[in-house]
């Protein structure tokens, strides 16, 4: 899977976690970006990631996460 792809899955994660579908993600996009985001939000993130690329991340690897392009890159390297 390609970056691209993971960043377009995870677009349509953050569109359904966050119930609106004109929200565009990029790399730099965080948890300020977002009116919502909040420490649930996060959490229903990280399960929806979870579930969608079927894997577990360690409290550890999510908790220093600074915006959506280090999930992406957290996500890549896991394949």
């Amino acid at each position: 899977m390609s970056r691209d792809e993971v960043m377009s899955k995870l677009n349509e994660i953050f569109q359904n976690v966050f119930d609106d579908e004109d929200l565009v993600i990029t790399d730099s996009t965080n948890a300020n970006d977002i009116e919502d985001w909040d420490s649930l939000e996060q959490i229903n993130l990280i399960v929806s990631i979870e579930n969608e690329f079927e894997m577990m991340f360690e409290i550890a690897e999510v908790s220093d996460l600074a915006n959506v392009g280090e999930m992406a890159d957290l996500i890549m390297s896991k394949f």
